[in-house]
């Protein structure tokens, strides 16, 4: 085969497709951070920084979708209790809450009431509010 038809058949040939490149993170943790990451791997039976930052990213896109639904996120105790997972990013893309409306009719006589209430003297704690304070 002649040079000029090698040079020809190479131009004709279509290119391979190219493989996505993996993405690099790098991330400059605080000692104590980087402390946690590694309690957390062992924890979790993790060997790798890839396998762990894949599933926090699963976990935090999981609780992305629900906060974006409208959802709240929480734990619940054996007997039952719940605290509220409240993280302000989380809460960034939160749907706006909707307050109900309550509209009150008040009467001049109410009015002054309340005035002279809230421009008074604020009054003594009573004891059942201490007692309740100190628990």
């Amino acid at each position: 085969m002649s040079p000029a038809a090698k040079e020809k058949s190479k131009k004709a040939a279509p290119a391979p497709p190219a493989k996505p490149r993996k993405a690099k993170f790098q991330a400059d943790l605080a000692p104590s951070e980087d402390s946690m990451v590694r309690v957390l791997k062992a924890d979790l039976q993790l060997t790798s920084n890839t396998d762990f930052l894949s599933d926090a990213l699963a976990l935090f896109r999981w609780a992305v979708s629900e906060r974006k639904r409208g959802n709240r996120i929480f734990s619940e105790s054996s007997t039952g209790e719940r605290k509220v997972l409240l993280f302000p990013s989380l809460e960034r893309v939160a749907p706006e809450v909707s307050l109900p409306h309550v509209e009150i009719q008040w009467t001049s006589a109410e009015l002054e009431s309340l005035a002279a209430l809230a421009s008074g003297e604020a009054a003594a704690p009573t004891e059942a509010l201490i007692r309740a304070m100190r628990h």
